[in-house]
């Protein structure tokens, strides 16, 4: 009975589940797996069961291992629910999915996951925020698991210049849950033969993240102290000129104050300092119906939304955007260009005649819009997609030009139109302060509703004009303001606004009754 008992323990299989969508290098973390437990003696499986394309859902490797007593085991081909000693997540939300799957368990699963985000389809399509709670699956996960290891490997892979299967290694290693020492690993990754030196450093980086435990996932980051300046540089008049503005910001109450720097830096960026002390003046009239014990929500909203709308997305901006050397040394750096390659970048436009116009000035502008033959023969002549390659000179210095046109902006149509619209639901909401704060506050945080460019800054007002609509029908009521709330989250729900034909045609009913 002894000796079956301890052969039972020698056999004992390990169980061990990966989760990763394409391009993490799901195939390499398991093959690396085997491998390791092959030279430390042990017999072991691979399966893989292949994900939904598209981010909707990741593919499940699958390792069963054990030492090699000379006895065949009998290995598993899939994984099944409480029976993971370990799990390793290449993406935060995909370890919150094998927890709800049932695969991370308290009594026996050491949970590995990296704490960067790749957003699912579900979370992409919801034209607001749609996605997922971060601490809510960090807090759930340390709940779930015997032991949780989290925090940025993906970070750390990019780093040294390697993928996330290699940092996921070496967090695998660093945990312990394997019996196999630093050594076996790194001869593992040794023998691949490719990208080794990149690979080595992953690992290492990670290795000794896990050994020391820190978890940057659990760690709320401290906001930057209020009124934090910027360091600029520059002209000397216009570095004084920015210093008087970050001056006025920092004047603000603690709860508006960092918000308000971060927009003013948008602002100034996007136009110049006098658009800065534009958004200011703008500010101090919200601040002025603001108080102490509201926690300065009004304010906060303003310096947030009002900043927003002043930095709507226009031709200029697309085009200034575009052709930023900071821009295009991300790209190189996302696709791993290196000095001796050659990066080339096509950029897609899809220009409408209300963009066109919106570029004249505005007396020219009107003209043509206010000419509906006018406006039809235009948009047939420049309405259709539009690839423009700006790694070649033409067409960097094309979209160049029209950044250039930045300080023309004032005396652009759009601008005129986009001002227009800004002053009459900025003044709306100060309107209402006055006599129901916590609408106001609401009918600011609406301007969430408009972003984008061309059809979807289109579809934004709209929302934006149907959900406001319902105003007519919430005044006077206490609730008013929740009830405003809701409808505009029901708009940020959906594209085609189903969610918020229902909760208007509700409103309604609240009058009725």
């Amino acid at each position: 009975m002894a000796k079956r008992m301890k052969a039972n323990e020698d056999q004992k299989i390990i169980k061990l589940a990966i989760l990763a969508v394409g391009g993490q290098g799901g195939g390499v973390l398991t093959n690396w797996i085997t491998d390791v437990a092959e030279r430390n003696g042990y017999l072991a499986q691979a399966t893989s069961v292949a994900g939904v394309a598209q981010r909707t859902g990741a593919t499940i490797y699958y390792v069963e291992m054990c030492p090699d007593t000379g006895r065949r085991p009998v290995f598993s081909l899939a994984p099944a629910q409480g029976d993971i000693d370990i799990l390793i997540a290449a993406e935060l939300m995909e370890a919150g999915r094998a927890v709800m799957r049932g695969f991370v368990t308290p009594d026996r699963t050491t949970l590995i996951a990296s704490a960067h985000r790749i957003a699912a389809v579900s979370e992409k399509i919801e034209p607001g925020d749609g996605r997922a709670d971060s601490p809510t699956v960090h807090k759930n996960a340390r709940e779930a698991a015997s032991r949780y290891i989290c925090f940025d490997m993906e970070k750390v892979a990019v780093e040294a210049g390697s993928v996330i299967s290699s940092s996921l290694f070496g967090a695998l290693a660093g945990s312990g849950a394997l019996p196999f020492a630093r050594e076996s690993y790194e001869e593992t990754i040794e023998a691949s033969g490719r990208g080794v030196k990149a690979s080595l450093a992953a690992f290492g980086k990670a290795f000794e993240r896990t050994v020391a435990g820190e978890d940057a996932s659990a760690v709320v980051q401290d906001a930057p102290p209020a009124g934090q300046r910027i360091a600029v540089a520059g002209p000397e008049r216009l570095v004084a000129a920015w210093n008087a503005l970050a001056v006025r910001a920092d004047a603000y109450p603690v709860p508006v104050r960092a918000m308000a720097l971060a927009g003013l830096r948008k602002v100034v960026d996007y136009q110049d300092l006098a658009y800065g002390a534009e958004y200011l003046d703008r500010l101090d009239q919200a601040l002025a119906l603001d108080s102490d014990e509201k926690d300065h929500a009004l304010g906060e909203a303003a310096a947030k939304h009002v900043a927003n709308a002043m930095c709507y997305d226009d031709i200029l901006r697309v085009a200034d955007l575009k052709t930023r050397t900071a821009r295009a040394e991300r790209i190189r750096k996302e696709m791993k260009v290196g000095d001796a390659n050659v990066l080339q970048v096509t950029e897609f436009f899809h220009p409408r005649v209300e963009e066109f116009c919106g570029t004249l000035p505005t007396g020219l502008g009107r003209f043509i819009e206010n000419r509906p033959g006018l406006s039809k023969w235009v948009d047939r002549r420049i309405n259709r997609g539009r690839r423009i390659r700006t790694d070649s000179l033409f067409g960097f210095g094309a979209l160049w030009v029209i950044g250039t046109l930045r300080p023309w902006r004032r005396s652009l149509l759009r601008h005129q139109v986009e001002k227009e619209h800004l002053d009459r639901w900025y003044a709306l909401a100060l309107d209402t302060a006055r006599r129901d704060y916590g609408l106001a506050v609401e009918i600011l945080n609406c301007r969430r509703l408009i972003k984008g460019y061309s059809d979807t800054h289109v579809r934004g007002h709209s929302k934006f004009d149907r959900v406001l609509s319902g105003l007519t029908l919430l005044e006077g009521r206490e609730d008013a303001a929740d009830w405003l709330r809701r409808l505009r989250e029901a708009a940020l729900k959906d594209e085609k606004g189903e969610m918020l034909d229902g909760a208007l045609k509700t409103v309604a009913t609240l009058e009725a009754a």
